[in-house]
């Protein structure tokens, strides 16, 4: 599997490209918001000729879907989202001003609703959905148990974790998901997250400060 990070919008926001080896591929949290992050993505997969497959959203927050509408305007495939993150998505539109966004073009409704545990299958692409709430209540992960990958949006970032702050958010629930189910995936599993660089669940274990929670 061949992982193409962009890093888009004022949040700087992880968006990924993940294709096989037959050109079939799918992008994650598609964050682009202006002409020259959309014209960047677009270009990248029409230089490798690649075959988009899905949309998929680890959760709603606008930053993780200022793109849906482009994106699955271009591209009409199926959009996968978590059930208990549909009313984040639709929500955007009340406050996408306050944050600066005035061009925000309101996402498509999902096509896909995930409620976690899924095996899904793209070409040679496969992921298990992981329910990982706390951050968002509909927070989902993908995660590749064979290329020991995990797309995990902002559930663990390199040395931190995902605000809580936020509508649905919860400082329990985050370090429940945390220490259950992301902590309990292989130590060299490389984590790519929503925000900042790479790095593995056996770093996090050892360095990432919600263990002094």
């Amino acid at each position: 599997m061949l992982i193409k990070k962009f890093t888009f919008n004022g949040f700087q926001e992880n968006t990924y490209v993940l294709s096989d080896t037959k050109g079939n591929c799918v992008i994650v949290d598609p964050g682009c918001y202006d002409r020259y992050e959309e014209n960047e993505l677009i270009k990248y997969i029409a230089e490798n000729k690649l075959k988009v497959n899905a949309v998929l959203n680890t959760h709603a927050h606008i930053d993780h879907v200022l793109g849906n509408q482009f994106v699955l305007s271009r591209f009409p495939v199926p959009f996968y989202l978590h059930m208990d993150d549909i009313s984040t998505l639709q929500t955007i539109p009340n406050y996408a001003n306050s944050y600066g966004f005035d061009g925000y073009k309101a996402s498509p409704a999902p096509t896909v609703v995930l409620k976690g545990g899924e095996n899904l299958k793209f070409g040679e692409i496969e992921f298990k959905v992981l329910h990982t709430p706390g951050h968002a209540p509909g927070h989902v992960v993908f995660y590749n148990e064979k290329e020991k990958v995990v797309v995990n949006g902002d559930v663990l970032f390199k040395g931190s974790f995902g605000r809580v702050d936020l509508p649905g958010g919860s400082m329990k629930v985050l370090k429940k998901t945390i220490f259950d189910i992301m902590f309990a995936l292989p130590d060299d599993t490389i984590v790519l997250c929503g925000h900042g660089d790479d790095t593995t669940i056996g770093h996090e274990k050892k360095t990432n400060y919600i263990n002094d929670f």
